[in-house]
């Protein structure tokens, strides 16, 4: 029987993962550094393709030719994702059925982008075991709809794998947590990432899940967050220093790589500075610095787009929210929302009793 892995295809990053034989444990394969994330970024450079760390420093020389977040555009028309496109520095081309990328005279899908990831998952799977890798388990958003998850087997197939199984997050997120030990119960699970967000609500018994419901938003999640803080960032710069960084491809990825490493849920400091990242005559070296605090209250007004779909999944099958045990999240912020919405606090795992 061939070796069946498993791969959590995300928006800012992607990891492979086995079940080891003899513990039962499931294990997350590194690298040949160590690093057991590879960042969802492909960039198309005149030597070839590059995927992963080397990619990603590739944002800010080239970002007309660099990809990341392309989960969002997976098995999405033109209609669907037109409104976030100028938020993109990568040209994305109006066609029948799913959108295309434009990159240089080149189109590729969405699915095509996403396939480059996975085969790097699987030469890394490949490496590890001294096998060949052909079978894969994918994570997907419970809320991702049937377009989107045939474009996720699609990437799988692209790479040479076979997808024997589509899982939904949530659903994953219960069996990391050890959730299927609960004798009988419902459950319930919200997965806000780095491009999407969707609760799941679960019946649990003997370890065994069925979904009763999902809701959620496959337009909301930690890129939604790095924008919002760009936008002010972009106000705060002009305000100041009378320049307009919004129309500069790369200063806006430099920006944007700014949001993230100083947003709410980042481990850095709870102050930071943004130095312009080419100074041209009558800039200032410097823009002010902000605070932790800054960027959080941006950040709220679309993180608190996700407590409706929290309310419209436990109504859809008669779960009570306000029975909820807990919730899961690292923001304190969030913890106090999950008292008003859950009435309980925050903690590792989120589980409601009908």
């Amino acid at each position: 029987m061939s070796r069946i892995v498993g791969i959590d295809l995300g928006t800012t990053n992607s990891l492979v993962a086995y079940v080891d034989e003899k513990t039962g444990v499931p294990r997350v394969i590194p690298d040949r550094d160590g690093q057991a994330l590879l960042p969802s970024v492909v960039s198309f450079v005149s030597e070839g393709v590059l995927v992963g760390a080397v990619a990603k420093r590739q944002l800010v020389r080239r970002p007309e030719s660099t990809v990341y977040s392309v989960k969002r555009l997976m098995g999405r028309g033109y209609e669907d994702v037109k409104e976030e496109l100028c938020y993109l520095p990568f040209k994305v081309l109006p066609c029948e059925g799913i959108v295309k990328i434009l990159i240089g005279s080149h189109e590729v899908t969405p699915p095509e982008v996403s396939a480059i990831v996975l085969k790097a998952l699987k030469e890394r799977a490949e490496a590890h075991f001294g096998e060949s890798i052909e079978k894969a388990v994918i994570t997907v958003p419970a809320y991702f709809n049937d377009s989107q998850r045939q474009a996720t087997k699609d990437a799988g197939r692209i790479a040479g794998l076979d997808v024997v199984r589509i899982v939904n997050e949530p659903t994953a997120a219960s069996l990391a947590y050890g959730l299927e030990r609960i004798r009988e119960g419902v459950v319930a699970v919200y997965d806000l990432g780095g491009g999407t967000f969707d609760i799941s609500i679960l019946r649990v018994k003997d370890g065994v899940f069925e979904v009763l419901a999902t809701n959620g938003n496959t337009h909301l999640g930690g890129d939604d967050f790095d924008r919002a803080i760009v936008m002010w960032l972009l106000d705060d710069i002009r305000e100041k220093h009378g320049v307009y960084l919004g129309r500069d491809p790369e200063a806006m990825q430099e920006l944007r790589l700014a949001a993230r490493s100083r947003g709410p849920s980042s481990s850095g400091s709870s102050n930071g500075s943004w130095t312009p990242p080419f100074p041209r005559a009558g800039w200032p070296s410097p823009t002010p610095g902000w605070r932790r605090r800054t960027s959080t209250r941006w950040c709220w007004s679309e993180a608190r787009r996700a407590f409706p779909s929290c309310g419209g999944g436990c109504r859809s099958c008669s779960a009570r929210p306000r029975t909820a045990s807990s919730i899961p999240t690292r923001s304190s912020r969030w913890a106090r929302r999950s008292r008003r919405t859950f009435s309980r606090a925050a903690s590792r795992t989120c589980c409601c009793s009908t």
